[in-house]
This record gives C-alpha cells, sequence and structure tokens, in this order.
C-alpha cells in the first residue's frame, strides 16, 4: 500500500511512504473530524484493510476524552513506579555482579542437567524472529515457568558466510560475561544442521522496532537508551573486550524496560594498548580508523554510540550515503561538517561531537578520565 500526497510544487501526488502488512493509517480521524490531505491506495489486489469507525472505536475502547483521562493517571502510576525501579536498580547495580551471578548460577546449574537434545526438556511457545542466520525461538522448561529464548543458527549459513570464527568468539566472550545490561548466554547445544544459543528471554522487544513504530525518541528517553548502553560498554571495556556493532537493531528491551546488548558476533578481546585491525560493523557506524585500516581499539565504541545517540533523537544515522563507499566517504568527511537539525538540542550535540572526533585520542570516554566522563555528561547525568 502506497501512501501520497498532494503538493503545490508538484503536479502529481508524491509518495510519502509505503505500508506493509501491520502498519495502520487514518487515526486521527478517531478522534476529530478534520479533513485527510493523504490519498492512500493498494498496489496489490489481494490487499486486506480492517476499518475501524469512530463510533464502534468509542464503544470498544473509550473516547478520546475518556483514554486521556485514563493515559494521565496511568503515567502518574508509571512514573511512581518508576522511581522504585530506579531505586531497585541502583541498589542490584551496586552489587551486580553477585546477585547476577546467583541467578545465572542457579540457572546455568538447571539447564546443565538438560540432555544434549534442547528439546527434550524444552518446549516452543512462539517464535520470535526469523532471520537469514536462522530464527529465535521463545522456549520454557516444560511443566515449569521458566523461559529462553533459543536462537536456532544454521549450520549450513555459517558455513556459506564464513562466520564459523564469529560464532566460536561470540559464544566463548557470552559464557565469561556477567552483566545486566548484557542478555545472559545459559548453554549452548547442536545437532546435525543447527547450532542453538540457550539466552536470557527479553520480552520487552527490540529497540529498533521501537524507533521504527515512533520515528524518533525525545531527549529523556535518549538519555535512559544511552545510560544502559554506557553501562554494558564500561563492563565490557573493563574485561577487554570491543563490542564492534553498536546499533538499535542490537538492543533488546526486559520486561522492565532496560536495554540489554545482543549479539556478539564482531567483538572481540584484546589487551590493553593494543590495537586490532579487522573490517566490520554496520558501515553506517564504523569509525574512521576502521575505514582507513589504521587499527583501532576500544573507543571504536565511543564513536558508535555518538552515531547511536544522533539516530535515536532523528530517526536515522548521521552518515548514510546511497552505497558502503559513499556513507564511508561522509564519515571521512567528519561531523564537523555536518549541520545537525534542530531538533537536536545544545546538550546531545555537544556529546554527539565530542563522541565522534576524528581521532579516536580525543573521543570522550578515551580520555584521562575514561568512560566516567560519558557518565558525567550533562546529557546523560
Amino acid at each position: 500500500v502506497k501512501v501520497t500526497q498532494s503538493t503545490a510544487d508538484h503536479s502529481h501526488p508524491q509518495l510519502i511512504k509505503n505500508l506493509h502488512k501491520g502498519d495502520y493509517f487514518g487515526e486521527k480521524a478517531l478522534i476529530s473530524d478534520d479533513v485527510r490531505s493523504a490519498n492512500v491506495i493498494a498496489d496489490e489486489y489481494d490487499v486486506e484493510c480492517l476499518v475501524i469507525d469512530r463510533e464502534t472505536f468509542n464503544q470498544t475502547v473509550g473516547t478520546y476524552e475518556e483514554l486521556q483521562t485514563y493515559l494521565e493517571g496511568y503515567v502518574a502510576n508509571l512514573a511512581r513506579a518508576d522511581e522504585k525501579r530506579h531505586a531497585k536498580r541502583r541498589s542490584f547495580c551496586g552489587q551486580s555482579t553477585k546477585e547476577v551471578s546467583l541467578e545465572m548460577i542457579q540457572l546455568k546449574e538447571k539447564v546443565a542437567q538438560f540432555p544434549s537434545s534442547p528439546f527434550q526438556n524444552l518446549e516452543v511457545v512462539t517464535t520470535l524472529g526469523v532471520g537469514g542466520f536462522g530464527r529465535v525461538e521463545l522456549v520454557k522448561v516444560k511443566n515449569e515457568n521458566v523461559a529462553f529464548a533459543m536462537k536456532c543458527i544454521k549450520k549450513k549459513h555459517v558455513v556459506d558466510t564464513k562466520q564459523q570464527e564469529h560464532i566460536y568468539s561470540e559464544k566463548k566472550i557470552l559464557e565469561q560475561i556477567c552483566s545486566p545490561f548484557i542478555v545472559k548466554l545459559y548453554r549452548t547445544f547442536k545437532d546435525s544442521k543447527y547450532v542453538y544459543m540457550l539466552l536470557e528471554a527479553c520480552l520487552g522487544g527490540e529497540l529498533w522496532s521501537l524507533l521504527r513504530d515512533r520515528g524518533c525518541f525525545d531527549e529523556p528517553t535518549t538519555k535512559f537508551c544511552v545510560g544502559c548502553v554506557t553501562e554494558a560498554l564500561d563492563y565490557l571495556h573493563h574485561i577487554g573486550i570491543v563490542y564492534r556493532d553498536l546499533k538499535p537493531e542490537n538492543l533488546i528491551l526486559d520486561a522492565e524496560g532496560y536495554i540489554k546488548l545482543v549479539d556478539f558476533g564482531f567483538a572481540k578481546k584484546i589487551g590493553s594498548g593494543q590495537k586490532t585491525w579487522t573490517f566490520c560493523g554496520t558501515p553506517e557506524y564504523v569509525a574512521p580508523e576502521v575505514i582507513l585500516s589504521k587499527g583501532h581499539d576500544f573507543s571504536v565504541d565511543f564513536w558508535s554510540l555518538g552515531i547511536l545517540v544522533y539516530e535515536l533523537l532523528t530517526g536515522s544515522p548521521p552518515f548514510s550515503g546511497a552505497d558502503q563507499m559513499t556513507t564511508y566517504n561522509l564519515i571521512l568527511k567528519g561531523i564537523e561538517k555536518l549541520d545537525f537539525p534542530r531538533t537536536i538540542t545544545r546538550r546531545p550535540e555537544d556529546l554527539i561531537r565530542r563522541l565522534c572526533r576524528q581521532n579516536p585520542t580525543e573521543r570522550l570516554g578515551n580520555l584521562r578520565n575514561g568512560i566516567n566522563d560519558i557518565k558525567k555528561h550533562r546529557l546523560v547525568t
């Protein structure tokens, strides 16, 4: 389905966006009598469109005024609950390693008793996602209320794409990680067709999906996201791991709404003061020194954090071309050449510019006070 709109600048209606299965339009008609100026056109013959009129909506869900009153009360309750959660998280982080370790050890002991075939003790609840690598299933222990996410990776796909080293590295790194801001790996299995990773079930969904649905985040939401990611990076760098693939697609939310890092295929353990030369990452998030093959270290994660802040606030990364080479050329021109949109206020702009310095030694997070400089920045504190 395509959405077009007539404008004074063009003789023909211009394409605004495309709608797909599960998308919706016309929701403003439920609360006002304004005439819509867009055209919604079915591009294919077998399109099905479900419709709800205002009268049915009011009877089923409630009027706009009733919803507004309800939401005001809901938000007030949410704010109070949020304060309690923050207090809990602060005390939790103070002794995070002990408490997370205890929970992790208990679950690891449980799944360690499972036989080599995971599905003898686990049953599939639903499919959480599907990709070229395989799929992710929500599974639970039979006759128990204990759930996990099961990442099912096709062996053939791993071999065809020459990802054996990345899969092994991801497994090895996740096995040694214990942080409330990083998804936990409890056990791995394998059979003739698949490699299985039994992971923590984070049922809040992907940050990328939330960003896509909203278009962009406000500053308080972005601040919260950056705070969670900074804690994850602080932990990883402390144990000598550079992440190298930060982006909204690799951030998921747990049941309480906290963000966790996933997908460690590009992560690598390096020593203090050492560099690595592997060219990897997502083009829009790659740091200049990676493009130029100068060798890189933990500071590439700070560059990516700056790009993430920009994308969360605008809905798209600052450097994006028609192809990878164009994107890389834009990155090499630097953040200094970029005109920031008015939607980005002074505080986030300052953080982005300081994180995205061309010279890695000048980046915030890579200075004398380390990552604490990011934690103390006005956007994050």
